[in-house]
Formats: C-alpha cells, structure tokens, sequence
C-alpha cells in the first residue's frame, strides 16, 4: 500500500457544496458531521489518511483463517470484544498495528480499519461506493473529497441521510456511531458543531 502515502489532496469549500448539494442536505449539517467524525480532518501529519485500528473486527473477520487469526492474536492485534485494551495513541502508532495486520491478512486488516474523514470501515466498502477495501483505501490515501463521498454513499445507503436532512442527531448518531453513542455525547457534539456552522 505503498507506506499508505496518496497524494492527500485537501477539501474545499466547493467540494463540500458540492457533495452537500448532491445529498440534498444543508451546507452547516454535513459540515458537523465531519468536525465531529474527524475534526473536520482527513490527513494526519504524514498525509497518510486518519485511521483506527479496530481489533475485535480483526478478530471477527479472520474467524475462518484460523492460523492468520492465531498470529493476530499472538501479536495483541485481535481479540473478541471490543474495548479490551486502550487504542493506542497517535497516527504513527495506529499506523504501526495497521502495517503489522496488513503484513498478516492484507485485506482483511484494511476491512477492520476506518478510514477517512468519516472514519467509514474497510468492511463497508460497498456502502461506501468502493469495488474493493484495497480501492476504497486507494481513494482515501488520493484525497478528502473520496473521503467525504465514502461517507455520504455510507450515509445514504443506510438509511440516515433523512436524519442529516432532519438534523435528527441522536438518530444518526445511533446509526453512525453504534448504540453507545449517548456516552460519548455524539448527538450533543453534532448539534454543536451544527449550530456552529448554521
């Protein structure tokens, strides 16, 4: 994947328009969408693509290869609940697992991985938009703007861009982010950050 390095072209205000325009959504929503899923962000410092690394999906996908999901395991990079040990900090760190279960199960590392500035995972590239997670991940290392269109294909194809449109933020965030979503504040924050913009 080629250290992971596209060429990191950045959003503009026009790019934004645009996706927002083709959502049919307003300028201000699909803005706080992407301050609270990325900080508005899609690059860290290196231009590589903002990434985490989940484990217990690198646990449930490799359920049947046995002998890469005993390596993964061997190497702290899969077990089967969520939450088992912190997520480590900074870029080059998530980076760090990323490359070690790439190196163990190419593909099914990059599915266990989000991406981007929606931080959408590998394993739901066809919601996305994308053929494959190798082409999904293609994209996201080439620029922002395939990054905010995984995230609107992903909004769209599951049901929550009537939320967007509604600014309905704790249905969204029930759908984007999981049913912890109260805990973390994910509806407060996106209200927030939309009356920010608006």
């Amino acid at each position: 994947m080629n250290g992971f390095k596209g060429s990191a072209a950045r959003l503009n205000d026009f790019d934004v328009a645009q996706v927002a325009g083709t959502m049919e959504v307003e300028v201000a929503a699909l803005r706080a969408v992407l301050a609270v899923e990325s900080a508005g962000d899609g690059f860290d410092k290196a231009g590589r693509p903002k990434a985490l690394f989940e484990r217990h999906l690198f646990y449930r996908i490799l359920k049947d290869k046995p002998a890469e999901l005993a390596e993964a395991i061997a190497a702290g990079l899969a077990y089967p609940k969520w939450g088992e040990k912190p997520y480590p900090k900074g870029s080059d760190a998530v980076y760090k697992e990323i490359e070690t279960a790439y190196n163990i199960a190419p593909k099914e590392a990059l599915m266990a991985t989000s991406w981007g500035l929606g931080q959408v995972l590998g394993s739901n590239h066809v919601a996305a938009g994308a053929e494959s997670p190798e082409a999904m991940v293609e994209q996201a290392m080439a620029s922002e703007l395939y990054q905010l269109q995984h995230m609107a294909n992903f909004i769209s194809n599951n049901n929550l861009l009537k939320h967007v449109k509604s600014k309905d933020w704790a249905s969204f965030a029930k759908g984007y982010n999981g049913p912890a979503y109260a805990k973390n504040k994910y509806d407060t924050k996106l209200q927030e950050a939309y009356n920010r913009f608006a």
